[in-house]
């Protein structure tokens, strides 16, 4: 039973990420492999944010 539920869910991750591109959607504790530059805007909190 677990392993038919592994097979539906991996088939369901690949279809998703086939439609809306590789990093739309990951497994809880996966790190993101994406650098995003940023501009800082000089206030700190906003840069926290």
């Amino acid at each position: 039973m677990a392993d038919d539920r592994k097979v539906a869910l991996d088939a369901a991750l690949k279809k998703i990420e086939k439609n809306f591109g590789k990093g739309s959607i990951m497994k809880l504790g996966e790190k993101a492999d994406q650098k995003i530059s940023t501009i800082p805007s000089g206030s700190l909190a906003l840069d926290v944010a």
